[in-house]
């Protein structure tokens, strides 16, 4: 692994109830979930597949977006 590669946005994967949901992504986006993955086994010692990471990423991203904060708010919706 490279040297400047020290951590991955995305940390140990927690345990969650799941809902299947079914996706496209082009294949460029598959070939980088699957590198993404194969980082993340790397760095935590757990082997992990693209398919394991993507709920997880889109949550990271839902919570990190403020605009959705914002308007979900306004909305009178509630997120954590």
């Amino acid at each position: 692994m490279s040297k400047g590669v020290e951590k991955l946005r995305l940390g140990p994967l927690p345990k969650t109830e799941v809902v299947k949901l079914t996706i496209a992504v082009s294949a460029a986006t598959k070939s980088a979930l699957d590198r993404y993955a194969s980082l993340h086994s790397q760095l935590h010692g757990e082997s992990v597949d693209a398919t394991a990471l993507i709920p997880h990423m889109l949550e990271a991203f839902i919570a990190r977006d403020r605009g959705f904060k914002s308007l979900n708010a306004k909305a009178g919706g509630s997120i954590r």
